[in-house]
């Protein structure tokens, strides 16, 4: 009797298990009709953040330095994937080989040094200019110096930085006195050496630009015989690799956005930018409010008359033997970013 109804028991059990089976068999079959699913991972997952790093080069007497020291950028890039890795240099020339051998991927130098840079077949393009800054750039010489006007170079010792925006200032200040290149004697100097240079009396002449020019007019004993005005713009240039610049557009029009605000920052905070700026030059802030309140940070859209500049200065190199060749600067511009005119 037990071996029957344990029989039975199983037999109900296995009957109710194979009911509930052909429920859900039906139920399933029923979704799958009418379009449902009883799934819950079937949506791609998102997409992950870019795990990109973009390499900036900067100068500390140069316009970066107020976009790094503020930290906008890194706020603006970190939502779109990208870090970004600051590279300190202290000469346009030695940014330029950056950019030519990859270690950084955007930087901004002076007019002269791109110039070279191209001359050497380095692969970079312009993407933008800054604002002119010619009232701070010039030729210094001693309060107490002979020296009265451009003409009386003739024959003197004059420091500068060789390929720098400074040496064609100097040029062109020559050529509008009517003395010859060859009629002074060129000492090239980095800014650092110059400085000694001038105050231990071991040149007559120092063609320089801000900071150092206030620095050394405040401190030095020193008198501007001419600014750049009438003679060059000095303008800084916004420069990216070539293929970093081709495959890259969003992320440099973020960051001439961002250059641009850090600039309408520091046109209108003269007093917390030379506060940030001090301890970053070793520059005391008297010098670096003389120096901010005679220019304009910002940056401009390339354009005709920009790039015949820069053409200009290439063009005077050429004819000075400073360049080994011709050059053609609208071959280097990002015409993508030209201002249509």
């Amino acid at each position: 009797m037990r071996g029957k109804k344990g029989n039975s028991l199983l037999m109900y059990l296995l009957c109710l298990l194979l009911a509930a089976g052909l429920m859900l068999t039906g139920c399933a079959n029923k979704s799958e009709k009418t379009g449902t699913s009883t799934k819950t991972n079937t949506e791609k997952p998102t997409a992950k953040p870019k795990d990109e790093v973009v390499k900036i080069g900067y100068q500390k007497n140069g316009p970066l330095v107020i976009l790094k020291s503020l930290g906008t950028l890194e706020k603006r890039l970190e939502p779109e994937g990208y870090k970004v890795e600051w590279k300190e240099f202290t000469s346009g020339p030695a940014l330029m080989e950056a950019l030519n051998g990859g270690s950084i991927n955007f930087g901004r130098s002076g007019d002269s040094p791109p110039i070279f840079a191209q001359a050497a077949d380095t692969p970079f393009v312009y993407v933008a200019a800054g604002k002119s800054k010619f009232k701070g750039s010039g030729i210094l010489v001693h309060k107490d110096s002979p020296i009265k006007s451009l003409a009386d170079l003739k024959g003197k010792k004059i420091g500068f930085a060789k390929g720098s925006s400074s040496h064609y200032l100097l040029v062109k200040a020559l050529k509008k006195a009517g003395v010859s290149y060859e009629d002074i004697q060129p000492s090239f100097l980095q800014p650092g050496d110059a400085r000694v240079a001038f105050e231990q009396g071991n040149i007559d002449a120092w063609a320089i630009w801000d900071p150092f020019t206030a620095d050394t007019e405040i401190h030095s004993n020193a008198r501007m015989l001419v600014n750049g005005e009438g003679l060059t713009t000095d303008r800084d240039f916004f420069l990216a690799n070539t293929e970093f610049a081709k495959n890259n557009s969003d992320v440099i029009d973020i960051i001439i956005e961002e250059i641009q605000k850090s600039a309408d920052w520091a046109n209108s905070n003269h007093d917390e930018l030379v506060a940030m700026l001090s301890p970053i030059l070793k520059i005391d802030e008297k010098s670096l409010l003389m120096s901010a309140q005679r220019r304009v940070y910002g940056v401009d859209q390339l354009n005709k008359q920009i790039i015949s500049e820069q053409q200009e200065i290439a063009d005077t190199y050429v004819e000075l033997k400073i360049i080994p060749k011709e050059i053609n600067v609208n071959d280097a511009v990002d015409h993508e970013r030209m201002a249509k005119e």
